[in-house]
């Protein structure tokens, strides 16, 4: 991993991106978002949820309704840039590039989709059991 000192003392972790074709790009997109809607789809069989919680995944578009106090999540693919994109009601929006290893990660800290979502997830029902290291 690349690592930048920033003027105002930050780092900036770079990683190196390898260029995904078209097809590897859509297959794993593809298979990360369908992993992710039967994730979510299990938390709201296990974990004690909102009466509004909801999942619905069509043509290319995840989205999770948590609750009316915590709002929704949107995680789509973006095709032309080979990206998926996050919208979260607490961290804002964020765009993930498919990495070396097969993971997605956002270009500005470094960070996995999956760690994103761990830390969001387990603030959010209260339990450090969610883990969506093997659902990304």
């Amino acid at each position: 991993m690349l690592t930048n000192v920033l003027r105002n003392g930050f780092v900036r972790r770079a990683f190196s991106v390898r260029v995904f074709s078209q097809n590897e790009y859509e297959s794993a997109a593809d298979s990360t978002l369908e992993k992710l809607s039967d994730y979510f789809d299990q938390i709201a069989d296990s974990y004690p949820v909102s009466d509004q919680f909801d999942v619905s995944h069509a043509m290319g578009v995840l989205t999770v309704t948590v609750s009316k106090t915590v709002g929704t999540y949107v995680i789509n693919k973006q095709s032309p840039n080979k990206q998926i994109w996050l919208s979260s009601p607490l961290s804002g929006p964020k765009r993930y590039d498919l990495a070396e290893e097969q993971s997605w990660k956002y270009s500005h800290d470094g960070e996995n989709l999956d760690e994103l979502l761990n830390r969001e997830f387990r603030k959010i029902l209260g339990d450090d059991r969610i883990d969506f290291s093997r659902h990304v």
